[in-house]
């Protein structure tokens, strides 16, 4: 066996249980598809936007499909527990690895708060008395215990939560198609195809009013990338980390683009509104007796999956950087039941400011998260498209093995998608209340300056970047 091989083999064990089977890995990639920003968000962007959403959702598809087909090549080159920063500290230098893995981190304690605040607010559905910040302390406790058990329980709460919200959306399109095709429900007499055009044209607010939304449509894709973080405990990785890509377009296709395309046919789009979901107000027109309540605690299985998405990456990333050295050794410790209880739970302690949020701003706090969220997330994008350009640049040199994965189109997609990125960047930077994250980010890279040059002064090792593995001992 080779020296690269090797290497290869031994990285996705890292000491944890490969307890996630190709049927969990597959419901993990296709939940991570849907979440709280189609369920939740897609109403303000709606009202934005009106039916050009549709494409919006659909330009933004095409883009993470590269993403993930990037981030594919790169796990069956070498998959790694918290691949993003380890492909980041191989291609780009151990700064970019620490700051991409520290990051991620920061997105996912944001985009736990933005759950557990939707979590809260579905409640107030049936439970209007209750503060939000109550119902969100509550399902941050219940999802830490959880997550602590094992990654089996993770992998099984994650299964189901993400069988609910894929057969609430294939329920909505099937009943929305019977809507239009034959006129029945409270609905029937206005439910038509024409509503995406009739009511001040595809584009009622304007082409640029419509990419405007796209940080908003950003958002409801973060997660697809948790695929990768799995690699490392994932039974057959070779196997499952493509099937669960290779699937992503028809996952887009169905669950935004066609559940929004029927929503909106059923429904004009002036009756949504920011804070409303779509699913919640559709079944509510529909007049299904008790559909809407039902929807309702579909998209709160929603919320509550990706805060268990959250929680479980983070312990993740945490250990990842504590092996680099580039955070305190504890989070390298494993629990008996193999997971990093050090590290998911310290990020649940930061994931409670999401409760206080909930306490002091309630009708500001998801806005706040997710703009934060979204700004993370598109650094980790970059990481990815960046460390897979280089990448292939190496496979052409032969200076590395060629992945058994490649992305179609090589590096070329990659830079589409890098473009694309920094210019939902650019929206963000001049919408007014969005460009608050950058500011937040910002202030992050500092604070994330100031520790790098605390450990560099601590362990100068630490900036050396990683070995790179001959061509001759690959072949």
């Amino acid at each position: 066996m080779t020296s690269a091989q090797v290497d290869t083999d031994k990285a996705p064990e890292e000491g944890y249980e490969r307890g996630l089977n190709s049927r969990q890995v597959q419901m993990i990639a296709i939940g991570g598809a849907i979440g709280v920003g189609l369920f939740l968000g897609a109403g303000a962007n709606i009202a934005k936007a009106g039916p050009s959403i549709i494409l919006m959702y659909a330009l933004a598809g095409v883009i993470i499909f590269f993403i993930m087909r990037a981030l594919g090549e790169l796990l069956l080159y070498r998959p790694v527990s918290g691949s993003f920063a380890e492909y980041s500290r191989e291609f780009l230098g151990p700064f970019f690895g620490y700051f991409t893995g520290w990051t991620y981190w920061l997105m996912w304690v944001v985009t736990g708060m933005a759950e557990l605040t939707a979590a809260a607010i579905y409640i107030h559905y049936w439970f209007p008395d209750i503060p939000q910040w109550v119902s969100a302390l509550v399902f941050l406790v219940l999802l830490f215990v959880a997550n602590l058990i094992s990654v089996k329980l993770f992998g099984e709460i994650e299964f189901w939560f993400s069988m609910v919200k894929v057969t609430a959306i294939i329920g909505m399109i099937v009943i929305g198609i019977g809507v239009i095709t034959f006129g029945f429900s409270q609905a029937g007499d206005t439910a038509a195809v024409s509503n995406l055009w009739e009511f001040d044209g595809f584009f009622p607010k304007g082409i640029g009013s419509s990419l405007m939304t796209l940080q908003g449509v950003m958002f409801a894709y973060l997660a697809v990338e948790l695929v990768g973080v799995t690699a490392g405990e994932s039974e057959n990785p070779e196997k499952t980390l493509p099937k669960a890509i290779n699937t992503l377009p028809w996952r887009i296709a169905l669950f935004y683009v066609g559940a929004l395309t029927v929503i909106l046919a059923v429904v004009k789009w002036t009756e949504f509104a920011e804070g409303v979901s779509p699913f919640v107000e559709a079944f509510a027109v529909i007049g299904i007796p008790a559909g809407a309540g039902i929807v309702n605690f579909v998209v709160l299985t929603a919320a509550l999956s990706s805060c268990n998405s959250g929680m479980y990456s983070t312990g993740r990333m945490l250990r990842t950087l504590a092996d680099n050295g580039e955070a305190p050794k504890v989070f390298n410790r494993l629990s008996s039941t193999k997971t990093p209880a050090i590290g998911i739970s310290v990020s649940v302690v930061f994931m409670a400011i999401g409760v206080v949020l909930n306490y002091l701003v309630p009708e500001k706090a998801f806005g706040y998260v997710t703009s934060v969220a979204t700004a993370a997330g598109i650094w980790t994008w970059l990481m990815i498209l960046i460390s897979h350009v280089l990448y292939r640049r190496k496979v052409v040199a032969g200076r590395l093995p060629a992945s058994s994965f490649p992305a179609p189109g090589g590096s070329v997609c990659s830079c589409v998608a890098i473009a694309f990125l920094l210019f939902v960047t650019c929206l963000i930077a001049y919408d007014a209340d969005a460009r608050v994250c950058l500011y937040v980010m910002a202030g992050w890279s500092v604070a994330l300056g100031i520790g790098w040059a605390v450990l560099r002064s601590r362990n100068p090792q630490i900036t050396e970047r990683p070995g790179e593995p001959e061509f001759e001992s690959i072949g």
